[in-house]
């Protein structure tokens, strides 16, 4: 079987427990990158054409309009196809309660059924929101497995805990 880690990441300026610090690689970005190296397994970053903003606060902002008024923002690029892949690990960072607008104008783009998905959300406290949920609605062909939480102040050291999550669900 072969597996595909597709994921949304921001850098800049982002929330760590009560307090803005400015990153040059995303969260997510971080998660992916131990993944790919225990699993071997090919990864896609998900790109706006439009970025959010460096700056927190008009991000949170842009993200919650795309939201609330269903904007699926134009991406950079897709992969040829997600054809060869049985298993898709979908990471990103939870916005507003589940994953940001990006992400499902990349899973409108395929047909997943029959693929498995594991989602992944890095967070500060929010945990997967109703992410899990959402994807059940959104790819009812395919099958999503309980998702990992990822604490983003805590990405550099959750080897343990995604390696776990790695063996629990045979990725590894």
């Amino acid at each position: 079987m072969s597996t595909l880690v597709a994921y949304f990441s921001r850098a800049d300026e982002n929330y760590f427990g009560g307090s803005m610090r400015y990153i040059e690689k995303g969260n997510t970005e971080v998660a992916v990158e131990k993944i790919c190296a225990m699993t071997g397994a090919d990864a896609f970053k998900i790109e706006m054409k439009t970025p959010y903003s460096k700056d927190y606060m008009t991000c949170i902002n842009e993200a919650k309009e795309h939201k609330n008024k269903g904007i699926l923002p134009e991406l950079t690029a897709f992969p040829d196809s997600i054809d060869g892949y049985d298993q898709i690990i979908l990471a990103y960072p939870n916005y507003w309660g589940t994953y940001p607008m990006a992400v499902l104008t990349f899973l409108r783009h395929f047909d997943f059924t029959g693929k498995t998905v594991y989602p992944l959300c890095t967070n500060e406290g929010s945990g997967m929101g109703s992410s899990e949920s959402d994807l059940k609605k959104e790819l009812p062909g395919a099958v999503i497995k309980k998702g990992l939480s990822v604490r983003g102040s805590d990405v550099n050291h959750c080897d343990a805990e995604v390696r776990s999550w790695l063996q629990q669900n045979g990725l590894l």
